[in-house]
């Protein structure tokens, strides 16, 4: 009997959350704290319940994919707009990870903002976050996923900005919300091309009809370009013909660039990591661990467009693959602990990029899922470092917290194996397959942006081992500098290098928004750091347990359509003969599957694992442990004298390749200086000249008649006899 999932369900995993945000943000003085806390994670948590009931429907209960329109917005002649859900495997496993880690960040955010006064608050916008990502997530069409992209963009703004009363999270909003545009205006130009070419901007109408819209109809080809350019009546002709694209490369690279702000994807990455404003590492792991994901798992979802342009499969490949490389290379000079992490998390997102690059998208989203999990730790993780450091979070005022802090040291250490890609961690397992996928993909393709994709996640194994361990030894090993903190010159083993990072140590995450708490870990001697209270433990403990094994146990269910152990579907799990994504990535070309080419290979979790340790990624991986060792544990000196030797590579690295510069000084604040002189333009031409002129010259004309009525017969009869003399005179000239 064919099992059906219920439409009231469906709402309620949606409703639970907005239900709680509502109560803890409009009510919170009513309900008090105890309220608002109990309110939004009881709502969560039914939330996360139900996902996981729908992820088992789907999964061992023979239920059928959902998808059904709940509400109409508008129907406007052949045009209409609708609330609805499409439910597969893909949506669920969205929702479970959404609903889990949200679960977790609130029962954090009891310890974390316990002394805020807008404690209240702080649950509403987390709770409503949670709600954004889920109508987001489970939309069944374009229009629905925009209005759920734009709510997550404005809790993300209430996040970020939390403490409206400090500069520097005015700033972090501002190019949150600048950049963030600009992904957007590239978004719904997708869209809109999306409902001119099918006339509905329904996931299913769409994907059913794309082939034969995109390829084999009269919307294929469309010209952007005649070739000339037309100036003051003359032609000139640049190109002999018309340029003209394939209407599916435009769109999809317009979805894509919507996908890059979301996912903060070069150049549109600038904001993620001044996201930290907002009450850290919440709002960091907010953001980094799902608002981020939204693009990758947009992509996906729109596989079956994007197999039908490889120009913009490149396109996405060349920029994941820039993201994954150069921006793990900004973590290195990074002192402060979350930005680290911020840093990471862009990495990642590079390694996801390259997957759906590569049309390995069962890859990307695997390892979606396995980096929310570890990369909520290390955020928590650090926040837990914050709060015993008594909110100090400069790495180079840390040191030798392992004894202090073992649950925080050990989870730590769990989440960095994850993120290394250590054989056996969760990490590994995605990572790993996503360098496999490149690799293949590099040799079957001829094209240099394929073997360039390849190098660069292989070049981002070093990377990300490097300054993940030395996260670790800075902070937990060596000796305890924190003791010395109310030495404003430091003693950590890099140098004091910029203003901003010294800025953003001191000033990013204090308390409260007006930051009347003094506790900085400067000024008044040392603190001793102590273990964190279970409210914030706790869900380092949770996290760090899907952080080992889930990668073990969910890479052949997932990705080869096998089971845990790596036998065969239809012996290992009856019922179950496809892989995890059927139905949700197919592929018009079986020879572009690239997992599938990959399942040939695959032999169970433990020889995938033993296989890894033969792998370059493996010894990379061991060489960024071995280095950054050197370097922070055994010879501390040699980090300040290879500081000082590469200062021109550190300070282009300090200053993130010019990026903020770029945005800031460039975009932005060229808008303001052509704001300037447009405001000049009106002011002194358009106003003083035009409008002011002229009225100064009516005036004037008005002043001269008045002067010629005197009242005296004789100088009217002198006009008179002046005008008939001129009139005559023009007679005489016209008529002779």
């Amino acid at each position: 009997m064919e099992i059906t999932l219920s439409k009231s369900l469906l709402i309620a995993v949606v409703l639970a959350p907005l239900v709680g945000s509502i109560i803890a943000g409009l009510f919170g003085r009513q309900v008090g704290r105890i309220g608002a806390q109990t309110v939004t994670i009881l709502g969560v948590a039914v939330s996360c319940v139900l996902s996981s009931y729908v992820f088992y429907q789907l999964l061992w209960g023979g239920a059928q994919p959902f998808n059904q329109n709940v509400y109409t917005f508008f129907e406007v002649g052949q045009y209409s707009a609708h609330v609805g859900f499409m439910i597969d495997k893909l949506t669920a496993m969205m929702m479970v990870v959404v609903t889990f880690v949200s679960f977790l960040v609130h029962v954090y955010t009891i310890g974390y903002m316990q002394d805020d006064p807008g404690y209240q608050r702080f649950f509403s916008y987390i709770s409503l976050f949670t709600f954004s990502m889920l109508t987001l997530v489970m939309s069944n069409n374009f229009l629905q996923l925009f209005f759920g992209w734009e709510a997550v963009g404005l809790v993300s703004y209430l996040l970020i900005g939390f403490w409206f009363k400090r500069p520097t999270a005015i700033f972090a909003n501002m190019k949150a919300f600048l950049v963030n545009r600009v992904g957007d205006f590239g978004f719904i130009l997708g869209i809109a091309g999306v409902l001119w070419v099918f006339g509905s901007l329904d996931y299913a109408t769409v994907f059913a009809n794309a082939s034969d819209m995109l390829v084999n109809s009269q919307y294929s080809h469309i010209q952007v370009w005649s070739g000339a350019i037309t100036l003051f009546g003359s032609s000139l002709q640049f190109t002999e013909a018309p340029v003209i694209w394939a209407t599916a490369t435009i769109i999809c690279i317009c979805l894509f660039i919507g996908a890059m702000g979301k996912s903060a994807q070069v150049p549109l990455h600038v904001w993620l990591p001044d996201s930290m404003e907002g009450p850290t590492p919440i709002s960091a792991l907010i953001h980094a661990a799902t608002m981020v994901t939204a693009g990758i798992f947009m992509v996906t979802r729109m596989s079956p467009l994007f197999e039908l342009s490889q120009t913009a499969l490149n396109f996405v490949l060349f920029i994941g693959a820039t993201t994954a490389f150069f921006t793990g290379l900004i973590g290195i000079v990074q002192n402060d602990i979350k930005r680290v992490v911020a840093y990471s998390t862009l990495s990642q997102l590079g390694y996801m990029t390259v997957a759906l690059g590569v049309s390995a998208y069962s890859a990307a989203v695997f390892h979606l899922m396995t980096h929310a999990f570890f990369k909520a730790l290390l955020f928590l993780g650090a926040g837990s470092v914050i709060i015993a450091m008594h909110h100090e979070q400069d790495m180079r005022k840390m040191g030798g917290l392992r004894k202090y802090m073992p649950i925080t040291f050990i989870t730590m250490w769990i989440g960095t194996l994850a993120l290394v890609g250590t054989p056996f961690f969760s990490g590994f397992y995605s990572k790993d397959t996503i360098i496999e996928a490149a690799q293949h993909h590099a040799h079957v393709s001829s094209s240099w942006v394929a073997t360039y994709g390849y190098w660069a996640v292989l070049g981002g194994v070093i990377v990300t081992s490097f300054y993940s361990f030395r996260l670790l030894f800075l902070t937990f090993h060596g000796k305890e500098r924190f003791r010395d903190a109310h030495d404003d010159h430091g003693h950590g083993h890099d140098d004091h290098h910029a203003a901003d990072a010294h800025a953003d140590a001191h000033h990013a995450d204090a308390h409260h928004g007006d930051a009347h708490h003094d506790d900085h870990g400067h000024g008044h001697g040392p603190h001793e750091p102590h273990e964190t209270p279970w409210v914030v433990t706790l869900p380092l403990i949770l996290l760090a347990i899907p952080s080992i094994f889930i990668g073990f146990f969910s890479i052949g269910p997932m990705l080869y359509g096998t089971d845990w152990a790596g036998h065969h579907a239809e012996h290992g799990i009856p019922g179950q003969v496809h892989s995890f994504f059927t139905g949700v990535v197919d592929f018009y070309d079986p020879a572009r599957n690239t997992i599938g080419a990959l399942a040939e290979e695959f032999h169970g979790p433990v020889a995938f694992a033993l296989h890894g340790m033969m792998a370059p990624a493996f010894f990379l991986t061991v060489a960024g442990f071995l280095l950054a060792a050197l370097f922070y544990l055994w010879k501390p000196e040699l980090a300040t004298k290879s500081r000082k030797t590469f200062a021109p590579l550190v300070s282009v690295l300090e200053n993130k390749y010019g990026f903020d510069k770029l945005w800031i000084g460039g975009f932005a604040g060229g808008g303001i200086k052509l704001g300037k002189v447009s405001r000049a333009i009106d002011t002194n031409i358009v106003d003083g000249v035009v409008v002011n002129g002229s009225a100064r010259l009516i005036d004037l004309a008005a002043n001269l008649l008045r002067r010629t009525q005197s009242g005296f017969l004789y100088h009217y009869a002198f006009a008179m006899i002046i005008g008939l003399i001129a009139l005559l005179g023009v007679l005489m000239h016209y008529l002779r």
